[in-house]
């Protein structure tokens, strides 16, 4: 079982977890230890995230996201198995709880009338050096 929040946990059987040969530096070893840990969470199948969490999920997941609703995630830095395998539930965790956090709204507001005459001086002050570029006229 791994807690998110207070509400939030998820329990074993939504989580798979497959055992695979990492890439690499790790000389003999990583012929012969199956070290990455690739772990698959039923994100959309889950009876413990409320619908909008899993909502956010899919946003935050990104690529990670299958079609079939389940987040994949793959760990293989370290040469240890176990290692692997906390650090990608811990990157779960992670995400789950970011997709838990409610952005604030965004409070509207209009700009100031200092900025606005700042703004349309420069523009002016541009326009003028970019009118002196042009061709000079002369007294032919």
């Amino acid at each position: 079982m791994l807690k998110i929040t207070d509400e939030i946990t998820i329990e074993d059987w939504e989580l798979s977890e497959q055992f695979v040969r990492a890439s690499g530096p790790g000389g003999q070893n990583v012929n012969k230890v199956s070290t990455a840990v690739e772990l698959r969470f039923e994100a959309e199948r889950s009876p413990n995230l409320p619908g909008w969490v899993k909502a956010a999920l899919k946003r935050k997941a990104g690529r990670r996201w299958t079609k079939d609703g389940a987040v994949v995630l793959y760990c293989d830095e370290t040469r240890s198995q176990a290692r692997n395998r906390e650090i990608v539930r811990a990157r779960l965790a992670e995400l789950v709880l970011a997709a838990t956090k409610r952005n604030k709204r965004r409070v509207a507001t209009r700009p100031t009338l200092g900025s606005k005459r700042r703004r349309l001086d420069a523009k002016t002050r541009r326009g003028t050096v970019k009118t002196l570029r042009g061709k000079v006229k002369g007294d032919d």
